[in-house]
């Protein structure tokens, strides 16, 4: 008996296509039906002149994965670890957005499979920069992918950004997926607005970092999250790690219509600029150990800070730092770094920023700090 296949070994078509009765005008011969004959085979040899001269098909649909999640839920650690589940084939374009003028997670193409990565900055791709998200698409589409996965920033609403997807003539939304820091949700779902709306308007719901939870603790948070959405499947990953069999192929059927995304956006709060996160952003030419850097990093509360990530020198190696509400990992990657890169993300942290400065040896206009007020604001 054959295995069924992997979503992502499947057609993107069929992964997210019902399946549907063939009409009758497909039994006619090819010569009684001359405008789709011809049409087909325009198309055939538009693909195949595309496959001649490495070009993209211009044809081909592609499914696209929309993850949503707070800051520091651990959807880059999510995407990473599935990044290296999928066959050496399988082409994925990564688009990412982040608050800040920063761009460190474009740093980890090279080392995995993937076809492209952008990186959206200084604004929530939600509002602020949807205009600019259909070119950024076209861009995923050029390096010729098998799947686009999207990484909004944690204020991110899921309904603009899924409209601009269903929006292209080459896309398909396969799943908007949703990740929880088992942890930390309790404090942040009452500090941030969209958080409870990602749980709620979202395919299927990922339970990250429970392990350090116990029976009662990871209970009382399922609890708030089937409050927020009954519906939804929710799977709880194993140390950030997910089978891509669950998360690809779910064939959404979010805000198909515009009527759904205006009764989404509806519900805004017109407060949700006040909950955005301050932002300090640093460059420094020190070198750490190990050591150094946890020390550090060990000074700064979570209650205050919520995301720490950079590229940095640590032990002469060039690593792609993330931390999240008190833990952190180091990726190495293969590239020589000068100047490290850092970006700070919370609440009320401009009180740490001396601090900052004297660890990272810091200089004049070395760092720069954006507080929550600056940030963008979604509006009803």
């Amino acid at each position: 008996m054959n295995e069924t296949p992997s979503p992502f070994e499947k057609d993107p078509v069929a992964c997210a296509t019902s399946p549907t009765k063939t009409p009758a005008s497909e039994t006619v011969p090819a010569y009684r039906q001359p405008i789709r004959f011809w049409k087909r085979l325009y198309r055939s040899i538009e693909t195949a002149l595309a496959r001649i001269s490495g070009k993209p098909d211009p044809h081909r649909i592609v499914p696209v994965t929309v993850l949503t999640g707070f800051l520091g839920a651990g959807k880059t650690t999510l995407i990473i670890s599935l990044m290296k589940q999928l066959p050496p084939e399988y082409r994925v374009a990564w688009l990412k957005n982040e608050f800040g003028s920063t761009a460190v997670d474009s740093e980890l193409a090279s080392d995995n499979n993937i076809s492209t990565v952008k990186e959206m900055l200084q604004g929530c791709i939600c509002h602020v920069l949807i205009g600019q998200l259909g070119q950024a698409l076209d861009e995923m589409l050029a390096s010729n992918p098998d799947r686009i996965i999207i990484e909004t920033s944690g204020s991110a609403a899921p309904a603009p950004i899924v409209w601009e997807i269903r929006k292209h003539p080459r896309l398909i939304v396969d799943g908007v997926i949703t990740v929880i820091d088992a942890i930390n949700f309790p404090g942040y779902k009452d500090k941030s607005y969209t958080a409870k709306l990602q749980a709620e308007y979202t395919d299927l719901i990922l339970i990250n970092k429970h392990e350090g939870l116990s029976e009662t603790e990871l209970d009382r948070v399922l609890d708030d999250v089937y409050e927020l959405n009954p519906n939804a499947p929710k799977f709880k990953t194993d140390h950030s790690r997910i089978s891509p069999d669950i998360v690809f192929g779910l064939d959404s059927r979010l805000f198909e219509t515009q009527m759904e995304v205006t009764e989404e956006e509806s519900h805004i709060d017109s407060h949700h600029q006040e909950l955005e996160v301050d932002i300090m952003e640093i460059s420094s030419l020190r070198r750490f150990t190990h050591a150094e850097l946890k020390t550090a990093l060990e000074t700064f509360p979570k209650e205050h800070f919520y995301r720490i990530k950079g590229v940095l020198n640590v032990d002469d190696k060039t690593q792609v730092l993330n931390w999240a509400f008190g833990s952190f990992q180091l990726m190495p990657i293969r590239k020589h770094l000068v100047l490290s890169r850092i970006v700070f993300m919370g609440t009320d942290i401009r009180p740490f920023q001396e601090n900052i400065r004297k660890f990272f040896s810091l200089e004049g206009d070395s760092i720069s700090f954006t507080p929550a007020r600056h940030h963008h604001g979604h509006h009803n």
